[in-house]
């Protein structure tokens, strides 16, 4: 990169001038400025300046006349009335290519410990996606290195999906497989409300030095401010599209969707919206959508974002709010279940409740016709394993029972199975449909 071209972006970032106000009042966990109404404006981030040299943030949530609500990333505590306040004006992230392989916060710091350089091009943190009429259509069928999703549930260049399940019961670990086994140039994953104890094993372990050679890290942990975790959904696709706009194919990975909105949440009541939707405010059911469409197809001449977004359902709750807003706009889902983890099968995915919008036309007719046997199969075991499994149920009675009761270990099996390659993982699943032949 030209150097000219980081001097004069370096430049352009000073600020011509300072606008300072003074806090007015607190409660309510918001902070009352009065002085920054003219130049103010909603999103915009300010500083506390305290006397003693300690400095704290926040976010411009409210305007009133002739005084603005802050919500700060902290507690109020040791905040005091008169304290001057500096408005910092809307952030802006500017990616560089350099970032991969690095851990940054939603504000484009470094959280490696390492110094991070920025690039020449300023963008927001709410872009709009790119124009419908101008996008591209769902590209080709992209190998994951997992047999299930090579067959029964195909990712193709572009596509968005859901990946819905309860605590404890893989999701993180069926996500870093995703991120390492995916066909793509750059992976980009937001780590939105994650403990902090898990960041790094995530990094070291989970994903692991090869993950971590063309992937970016957006983070911000549970202890962090519902601004900071909110932000984190936004500056992680904000990353994705600066390399998408390169051409790229990028894989955008959202862990979870649930928190993004649990900390919108806590915005909008602070600022003053009313709770409708089971707790959720009414402006939850834009914000996750808008999120969703930033991703998928790029305009003609640009990349791609391939994006999965994981939820998190209470109970195997489908109709929850977040898990219906987001299954509504996506391109299929993925269902994990309980039941299935505790019998000790991992990847956890229930096959009969997920769908890839992506079939028919991912696949050839030839494995179509393998794909809906199979699922008929399945279909058929499940409807008659309470039976099965209490020795009510006699062989011969049905022919096409026998066939699923013969069939569905070697089905079983094969959801655990990795792949190299989409033929390999069909040719697996003719095998697992021919046992013993």
């Amino acid at each position: 990169m030209d150097k000219i071209q980081l001097i004069t972006a370096e430049l352009r970032r000073l600020r011509k001038a300072r606008y300072f106000g003074k806090v007015v009042s607190i409660g309510g966990g918001l902070v009352r400025v009065a002085g920054l109404v003219v130049h103010g404006s909603v999103g915009d981030r300010v500083e506390f300046l305290r006397e003693s040299g300690e400095a704290g943030g926040g976010e411009i949530v409210a305007i009133d006349r002739g005084e603005v609500s802050v919500l700060p990333d902290g507690s109020t505590e040791g905040l005091s009335i008169g304290i001057r306040v500096e408005l910092l004006f809307a952030p802006l992230l500017a990616p560089d290519d350099s970032w991969i392989g690095r851990v940054i916060d939603p504000l484009g710091r470094p959280l490696d410990g390492h110094p991070i350089d920025s690039g020449v091009e300023d963008r927001g943190f709410r872009a709009p996606p790119p124009p419908a009429t101008q996008r591209k259509r769902l590209g080709e069928r992209l190998r994951s290195g997992l047999a299930v999703f090579d067959t029964f549930l195909p990712i193709v260049r572009g596509q968005r999906i859901g990946l819905f399940a309860g605590s404890g019961v893989g999701k993180s670990t069926l996500l870093s497989a995703l991120a390492r086994g995916v066909e793509a140039d750059v992976v980009v994953i937001a780590m939105i409300g994650e403990r902090g104890r898990e960041l790094r094993e995530f990094i070291e372990e989970v994903l692991g030095p090869e993950g971590m050679k063309r992937a970016v890290i957006v983070a911000a942990t549970s202890d962090q401010s519902p601004l900071m975790r909110r932000r984190c959904a936004w500056a992680g696709m904000t990353v994705a599209e600066h390399f998408r706009d390169q051409g790229k194919h990028v894989l955008f990975l959202a862990d979870s969707v649930t928190r993004f909105a649990e900390a919108h949440r806590e915005i909008a009541l602070a600022s003053g919206e009313s709770p409708s939707y089971r707790g959720f405010p009414p402006s939850v059911s834009h914000l996750i959508m808008s999120l969703a469409e930033r991703a998928g197809p790029g305009a003609m001449g640009s990349g791609d974002i391939t994006a999965v977004f994981s939820v998190l359902v209470a109970g195997s709750d489908m109709e929850e709010p977040v898990a219906d807003i987001l299954r509504g706009v996506l391109d299929g889902h993925v269902v994990l279940d309980r039941s299935i983890a505790e019998r000790g099968r991992f990847p956890a995915v229930d096959v009969l409740r997920s769908v890839s919008r992506s079939l028919p036309h991912a696949a050839t007719e030839a494995e179509n016709g393998q794909l809906a046997r199979a699922r008929a199969a399945l279909g058929l075991y499940a409807e008659s394993e309470l039976m099965i499994r209490a020795g009510l149920y006699a062989q011969g009675t049905d022919a096409r029972l026998d066939e699923a009761v013969r069939i569905y270990p070697a089905l079983d099996a094969f959801f655990t199975r990795k792949s190299g390659s989409v033929p390999e993982s069909f040719q697996m699943l003719s095998s697992a449909l021919q046992p013993g032949r």
